[in-house]
């Protein structure tokens, strides 16, 4: 089974990455981007019982290890 884990900082947070390439898309002329968000994404290929089980683990792994949840949020997608 494939989990797929997407990280970004929380609200509020200062984004300094999204702020650098922001900036950068303004100078090429990419006038039209209101907010640039940049995270990370893992992609993880796991042996799990069934989804729930996949689930329960792949969010202990991002509680413990795969993300900082006091300053960053994260989201869980299963594939088969």
């Amino acid at each position: 089974m494939k989990a797929i884990v997407n990280v970004f900082l929380k609200p509020g947070v200062l984004d300094s990455q999204g702020k650098a390439v922001h900036h950068a898309l303004d100078a090429l002329k990419f006038n039209g981007v209101n907010d640039v968000r940049v995270g990370k994404q893992i992609v993880l290929d796991i042996d799990a019982a069934d989804e729930a089980a996949a689930k329960a683990d792949v969010t202990e792994m991002c509680e413990s290890l795969l993300a900082n949840t006091v300053i960053e949020d994260y989201t869980i997608e299963l594939e088969s």
